[in-house]
């Protein structure tokens, strides 16, 4: 998508309703049937943030490779968004993302814009109620990884995340002897998008092509 699309559809993106659970859900395994509506009292905060972009005059955004400790760290090697929990600091769920952002991946944080919150997802495996969000930056940004945070950068096209054949299926070792099979990703510059991502992507999918 052309840059330009993207700017003369801004006035519409804080005001046309989100689809919801039910486009989450599309790529979810069918191992999180059936999901719970609300999350327990005790999960925790988290924002991250899909931050829109130039290059090369197309819409691009950006995600990062987990690194830490499997023990420290669940989601080790997975293909995410930048973002992390909320903090005393943080006025609000967008300042998390916005700041996790800036942590991460060296985006000044003076320089993303906001759009909206896409619809809050609660992930059982790290008893996080996650709360995505899509932010702007009119250029694209210079990115500095935190080494102990993230392992690899992943730019993609928005036309790749829009193209249908991008959605694919395949089996996901979690550890030793236990496999996932048949689940759904998005197949994205030859990396597996899954989980959590992926279902906020599919939200964030539904909710573009309906603008």
């Amino acid at each position: 998508m052309h840059w330009s699309q993207l700017i003369t559809r801004l006035p519409r993106l804080s005001q046309h309703p989100l689809p919801g659970q039910t486009a989450q859900y599309q790529m979810a395994h069918v191992g999180r049937y059936p999901h719970p509506t609300t999350p327990p009292e005790d999960a925790r905060d988290a924002g991250v943030l899909m931050l829109l972009y130039p290059r090369d005059e197309e819409v691009y955004t950006v995600f990062i490779r987990r690194a830490g400790r499997i023990e420290q760290d669940k989601h080790k090697g997975q293909i995410s968004f930048p973002g992390g929990k909320r903090e005393e600091v943080d006025t609000d769920m967008a300042a998390s993302a916005v700041r996790e952002t800036e942590e991460e991946i060296g985006v000044d944080r003076q320089r993303i814009r906001v759009l909206r919150e896409l619809t809050p997802l609660y992930i059982p495996v790290s008893n996080f109620l996650v709360h995505p969000f899509v932010g702007l930056a009119e250029e694209r940004p210079f990115f500095t990884p935190q080494p102990d945070e993230v392992d690899g950068i992943l730019e993609v096209p928005l036309r790749d995340i829009l193209d249908p054949d991008k959605k694919q299926y395949t089996d996901i070792p979690i550890h030793a002897g236990f496999i996932l099979r048949d689940v759904p990703y998005y197949h994205l510059d030859d990396q597996i998008v899954w989980g959590a991502t992926a279902m906020i992507l599919s939200e964030f999918q539904t909710w573009w092509e309906a603008l």
